[in-house]
């Protein structure tokens, strides 16, 4: 399977995710909207992404399970 993204890299969310697809980490859980930055954690079998996705002081805030056309590679 090729794939666009490695573990790690940072990218941007272009759509807003469904409510389905994040997992809360933060407490209180912050809304995740486009526009966010993330770095990939793991390929998922089914082909989707996992983000990690950090506040500006570097702290989790929430994971998302995104495909490969909703997510953009920022340098």
């Amino acid at each position: 399977m090729q794939t666009q993204f490695k573990r790690h890299q940072k990218v941007k969310l272009l759509v807003t995710p469904k409510e389905d697809d994040v997992e809360p980490y933060a407490d209180p859980p912050q809304k995740i909207k486009a526009g966010m930055i993330g770095k990939i954690n793991i390929l998922l079998p089914n082909g989707r992404y996992h983000i990690k996705i950090e506040d500006d002081d570097g702290e989790e805030v929430a994971y998302v399970a995104m495909d490969e056309e909703q997510l953009e590679a920022v340098d």
